[in-house]
């Protein structure tokens, strides 16, 4: 069965291993869906976070092949066990002085946040799991989205853990 599948990687922080790592999925042909890569909580290691979709197969595939690459040292299935999952998203909508306290409105429901007004636009910023920016890029769709930025998931597992 297909299912969308979360892994974490911490890798050596050196120059190329985005690009190392992201070639081996390529090559096997899989698809990132998102990826995001930021500094552990260790000093000179990195943490990728990679959503990507496949079977129990596939994903069983790409952490052999990982733990081949020399600058990997840890491949954790995240979906597997209880997980915090957030993405941050920036959308600037077009909000003529007439139509945003409609806007607002939408903010305030999605505990989102007005980041910067202007003349005739606002960037809103909402940080939740996917579903949510998914929904409020939706309901902001009809006032004219003019310019949209993700980050791409990030992730960790949930206790104690």
């Amino acid at each position: 069965m297909t299912t969308k599948n979360t892994i974490a990687v911490l890798v050596n922080d050196h120059p190329g291993v985005l690009q190392r790592v992201s070639g081996l999925f390529g090559r096997r042909g899989f698809n990132i869906e998102s990826i995001t890569v930021g500094q552990s909580e260790e000093a000179g290691l990195s943490r990728m976070v990679i959503v990507t979709v496949g079977d129990e197969n596939n994903l069983e595939q790409i952490e052999k092949q990982l733990y081949k690459l020399i600058d990997v040292i840890k491949v954790i299935d995240l979906s597997s066990k209880p997980m915090v999952a957030r993405e941050l998203a920036m959308i600037k909508v077009k909000a003529e002085p007439p139509q945003r306290p409609e806007i607002m409105g939408v903010v305030e429901t999605f505990r989102a946040a007005v980041i910067d007004v202007g003349t005739t636009s606002l960037i809103v910023q909402v940080i939740g799991d996917t579903e949510k920016i998914d929904a409020m890029i939706e309901l902001l769709k009809p006032y004219g989205i003019r310019e949209l930025t993700r980050t791409g998931v990030t992730a960790m597992i949930r206790g104690n853990a």
